[in-house]
């Protein structure tokens, strides 16, 4: 499975951005999908998890909501009421794995994308 995570890009606080994650080279249907991101000079965080079916999600922050289209192979973080402290490179990952609570750990993905860039300005 191949990742691409595209959609950021600088927005003012406050304000919104949706990322996607288009996957390639095979089907997610059957995949949960993660958020993660990190920010200069620390360690990469979880931000959301969304089941195959989309009919469970984690989140570190319910300022983020996850969804899916598994017919187009895409996954999407909606993100509001943005914070300076948001910016970071945003990362979507797959996991084959069966839902669990430990879908917030980095471990349980097995596929990465290169991640896209998120910066808000205060």
């Amino acid at each position: 499975v191949q990742l691409q995570a595209f959609g950021g890009g600088l927005v003012q606080a406050g304000g919104s951005l949706r990322l996607s994650c288009a996957a390639s080279g095979r089907t997610i249907s059957s995949y949960a999908m993660g958020w993660f991101r990190q920010a200069p000079g620390k360690e990469r965080e979880f931000v959301a998890a969304i089941s195959s079916n989309g009919g469970s999600t984690y989140y570190a922050d319910y300022r983020f909501t996850s969804s899916r289209d598994n017919a187009k192979n895409t996954v999407y973080l909606q993100m509001n009421g943005l914070k300076p402290e948001d910016t970071a490179v945003y990362y979507c990952a797959a996991s084959p794995r069966p839902w669990k609570a430990t879908m917030k750990r980095e471990n349980e993905y097995y596929y990465w994308g290169q991640g896209t860039q998120v910066t808000v300005s205060s």
